[in-house]
């Protein structure tokens, strides 16, 4: 039977030690003081029974026995850390499957990835569309849901943004559209099968009389939202899917935007605080959204 070595947490000082042949040396590679090495290094002695260190003059040299240990124990820790850190690697590299919205995904989360892929060239990051009820670990790891839905409560949810939404058009056709603010008669109201009561909502939430309009029906949110840039009519447009065509010109919002009362979440399984992609991702995630909430409050 094997005797039980006790003195295991002290080979890392033995190894410093033996290959400065200092304790001095060591306790400083270590962030350590002369005393703790000293003493952890005695401690192994003690457990072995023999003298790890010839000791003269506060110089210390191996013995046969310490040279042949120190072998050893280097050669065993670094097959170790050697197997830690491509453990580390390989959940570092390890692709990582976000669900997504498939609007929110074109027009917001897509044009931000390369700031991720800066962030973590090495990351695999791989999207999938969907919407609605979710089931996290059936090949996808990640998801970003409106919460328009009951969220399951074995997941943790984390905030990223309050919707707002607001009625958008070209900016060259704002005065044919709008007049101080306000809807014209003769202005096409945009709609889609995915949101059918986006407008409505709007009318309730700004207090606005929606009256009787032109409209045309799209059988996604993104078609409509496109139909607007394309000069069709006017579309119910959330802030985060089209601030960049505010940025860029291509849209404007004659009549801002409100709250209703819905928010985007991050969906991640319970308990995984590893440091991986997935933690990569949602650590992104958090510092973007933060950097863009303050943009929302403008409005």
């Amino acid at each position: 039977m094997r005797s039980p070595i006790t003195s295991l947490p002290a080979l890392p000082c033995f190894r410093a030690a033996a290959e400065f042949e200092s304790f001095s040396k060591a306790a400083n590679s270590l962030n350590l003081t002369h005393s703790a090495v000293s003493r952890a290094v005695r401690l192994l002695e003690d457990d072995l029974g023999i003298a790890l260190f010839t000791r003269r003059n506060r110089s210390v040299f191996l013995t046969d026995a310490g040279h042949k240990l120190a072998q050893s124990v280097a050669h065993g820790l670094g097959h170790i850390e050697d197997t830690i850190n491509s453990i580390r690697t390989e959940q570092t590299h390890a692709s990582v499957t976000v669900s997504c919205e498939p609007t929110l995904m074109m027009r917001w989360l897509i044009p931000r990835l390369p700031t991720f892929r800066t962030q973590y060239p090495e990351a695999d990051i791989r999207l999938v569309a969907g919407g609605g009820p979710v089931a996290l670990g059936d090949g996808i790891d990640l998801a970003i849901r409106r919460d328009d839905f009951d969220l399951p409560k074995n997941y943790s949810k984390a905030m990223l943004f309050s919707e707002l939404i607001g009625p958008v058009c070209r900016p060259d056709l704002q005065d044919r559209f709008f007049q101080n603010g306000l809807l014209r008669p003769d202005a096409s109201l945009l709609h889609s099968r995915t949101r059918p009561s986006a407008w409505h909502a709007w009318a309730s939430l700004s207090k606005t009389a929606l009256g009787v309009h032109p409209e045309t029906e799209f059988e996604h949110f993104y078609f409509s939202l496109q139909a607007a840039i394309a000069g069709l009519g006017v579309a119910i447009g959330p802030w985060h899917l089209v601030q960049d065509d505010l940025d860029a010109g291509i849209l404007c919002a004659p009549a801002g935007f409100v709250q209703d009362g819905s928010s985007y979440v991050l969906l991640a399984p319970e308990g995984n605080a590893e440091q991986n992609v997935q933690s990569c991702f949602r650590d992104w995630l958090t510092v973007l959204v933060t950097n863009e909430r303050h943009l929302s409050r403008t409005f």
